[in-house]
């Protein structure tokens, strides 16, 4: 015989909305119990950390030795004052009259200019030049130049710088190498500066002057 269930009487229909509210309920108990338990915590570390602060916050109050003053200075000796009798005759001295009036002779050492016959400069108020300008030197250079056969042949080149005067007459003098690269190109470049012809001369303060000059001579195999 069947049985016949009223459908009022099932449970089951209501089993999900229990296992909601149980769920619900659960959540609620977990939530208050750890929020219970995290405030006790702060409150007593908190304690805890204010009580450790105020203990280190005081400070001990020492009594501090204050070095008592030093001894004031001995009184300084007084000064010992001689009389002497104003009897002692005194020389009269005479006093020289050095003012100057109209008839004076006053004389007058002029300091003579030290001129420096053979001084060498490196930088004058109107320096050398070479006939043409720096463009003349360079074709001067490059037309008068022999590249030494034996350096060509051993594939020697570089550059040589030479120092060299130019004097008050605006002549070339001390020819010297001052780096060289090899004793074929230096011998060149000195015969070939030896070889230039005069400079419109150097000027300081209006007076010719010997100047010195520095120049590099590009030896290049093409």
């Amino acid at each position: 015989m069947e049985s016949k269930k009223n459908p009022k009487a099932d449970l089951e229909k209501l089993r999900g909305t229990f296992l909601l509210g149980g769920l619900v309920l659960s959540l609620f108990i977990i939530f208050m119990i750890i929020n219970l338990k995290f405030y006790d915590v702060q409150a007593s570390e908190l304690g805890q950390l204010v009580a450790q602060q105020e203990e280190e916050d005081i400070i001990p109050i020492t009594e501090q030795n204050t070095p008592p003053p030093p001894p004031p200075p001995p009184p300084a000796a007084p000064e010992i004052i001689e009389i002497v009798e104003d009897d002692e005759e005194v020389e009269d001295i005479e006093i020289e009259d050095t003012e100057a009036d109209a008839e004076t002779v006053v004389e007058v050492f002029e300091q003579e200019e030290e001129i420096i016959e053979d001084e060498v400069f490196v930088i004058v108020e109107n320096m050398p030049e070479f006939p043409g300008g720096q463009a003349g030197l360079q074709k001067y250079l490059y037309e008068h130049i022999k590249y030494p056969e034996a350096a060509k042949a051993n594939g020697i080149q570089g550059r040589v710088f030479v120092t060299f005067t130019v004097g008050k007459d605006g002549k070339v003098k001390d020819v010297k190498i001052l780096r060289g690269v090899h004793e074929l190109l230096d011998k060149e470049a000195i015969r070939v500066v030896k070889s230039f012809p005069p400079y419109t001369p150097g000027r300081q303060r209006g007076k010719a002057v010997n100047v010195s000059f520095n120049l590099p001579i590009n030896f290049t195999l093409k």
